[in-house]
């Protein structure tokens, strides 16, 4: 058996620079965090998929990624995988596109297919925008539609909370907040290109140096998510971002035992929330 943790991530810096051939251009930085999905992977005859989620098996990544990789390499044996669900899901974290991505990972260890990282990444970007970053992980800039991934040396350790809204489910979420978005929303790269010179020489990066352009449309979209940002801030959260197109909430923090002390006051509110440390690639 093989097992993978795959991890969640955070954008520390998201730009839209516009819209070309029907698809938004984003200029962005990604960095994967210790919160993880576990999957675990056995040969089999054909291809099965199991989650701690029953309502997320069907049409999920994980078996859309097995199969394309099967049929793109026309391997005539399959795999038995199960998912333990950890990472909170429909909130930005991107949990299924890297369960995806780990699945393309772990099957072309287990079926010694000897794919180049090139040609994993390819097959990531038929699956979804996110799903090629996750090759990766780590700390990296992510262009065009997402199929552009470079990656940048590793964030030293740095903690976040991470606070889950209690907001229902919106079906098509990231879809229905792109639209959102006009050309008054689109920038030309600016706050990455601010942004890369503290990456590339290993610092943290600058809480003014953060951007989000779903900030300026998912509070007015995503009820009541205004408040849950107050309860974050009022429980001793310096800065508050949004995590990809929401609505999950995170913060850095400074220790590790901080965290946990902020994470403490806000489960005692009966919030869902999560200390977590920058994740190397």
């Amino acid at each position: 058996m093989l097992t993978i943790y795959a991890p969640a991530k955070i954008n520390l810096v998201l730009e839209v620079l516009g819209k070309y051939d029907g698809y938004h251009q984003i200029s962005s930085i990604f960095q994967t965090i210790n919160l993880c999905d576990t999957l675990r992977f056995q040969l089999a005859e054909g291809i099965s998929f199991k989650c701690s989620e029953p309502s997320l098996e069907r049409n999920n990544l994980v078996t859309k990624a097995a199969t394309l990789l099967k049929k793109a390499t026309k391997y005539n044996k399959g795999g038995r995988i199960e998912l333990g669900k950890n990472i909170p899901w429909g909130v930005g974290l991107g949990g299924g596109s890297s369960d995806a991505a780990s699945t393309l990972l772990a099957l072309n260890k287990l079926w010694e297919l000897k794919l180049p990282v090139s040609e994993l990444v390819y097959l990531a970007a038929k699956l979804g925008s996110d799903v090629p970053f996750f090759i990766y992980g780590g700390t990296a800039l992510v262009e065009g539609k997402g199929e552009k991934v470079t990656p940048l040396p590793s964030l030293p350790l740095t903690w976040f909370v991470l606070l889950v809204p209690p907001l229902a489910k919106i079906q098509d979420k990231a879809k229905q907040l792109y639209s959102r978005l006009d050309a008054s929303h689109f920038t030309k790269g600016q706050f990455v290109q601010a942004a890369l010179p503290s990456l590339r020489q290993g610092k943290t990066l600058a809480p003014i140096l953060m951007f989000n352009v779903f900030e300026k449309v998912a509070f007015d979209f995503l009820p009541n998510l205004a408040k849950y940002k107050k309860s974050f801030e009022e429980a001793g959260a310096a800065s508050i971002y949004l995590v990809g197109s929401g609505p999950c909430l995170f913060t850095f923090v400074s220790e590790e035992g901080k965290a946990n002390e902020l994470c403490l006051r806000l489960r005692k509110q009966g919030l869902e929330c999560y200390v977590a440390s920058s994740f190397p690639g």
